[in-house]
């Protein structure tokens, strides 16, 4: 049976090669690291790419949902880079890897309206 993963190429990768891509800032600036990704399951399509970002050690760290329409990829820096500085993502929706957590509309408009996206949350 054939690796699907092996097949990617051009703008197509899979989400498990996605996960542990490093995220930049415009400065060049790493802020974390992409740890999973949300897919909207009706359309099918990646909605949010989560965030690892601060803490020491994997403590203290926290998920920052981040809309994907404000990343790109950048192959010379074989990551992704978004308009966002580290002041702005301080303050940014973000999910306590310690507590209970359920995404909710209200929430993901909250998280597109912080970041200045379209929502998909009617």
């Amino acid at each position: 049976m054939t690796d699907t993963t092996k097949l990617t190429d051009g703008s197509l990768i899979a989400a498990e090669k996605v996960n542990g891509t490093d995220v930049y800032n415009l400065e060049g600036d790493k802020l974390g690291e992409v740890e999973d990704l949300m897919l909207d399951k009706i359309s099918g399509h990646v909605a949010y790419a989560v965030l690892s970002f601060g803490g020491f050690l994997g403590l203290g760290e926290k998920q920052y949902p981040l809309p994907w329409s404000t990343l790109r990829y950048d192959t010379q820096k074989e990551g992704y880079v978004v308009n966002i500085d580290k002041d702005l993502l301080k303050d940014a929706p973000s999910i306590d890897r310690d507590s209970d957590f359920t995404w909710t509309s209200d929430y993901g408009r909250g998280v597109d309206r912080y970041y200045g996206t379209d929502s998909m949350w009617m």
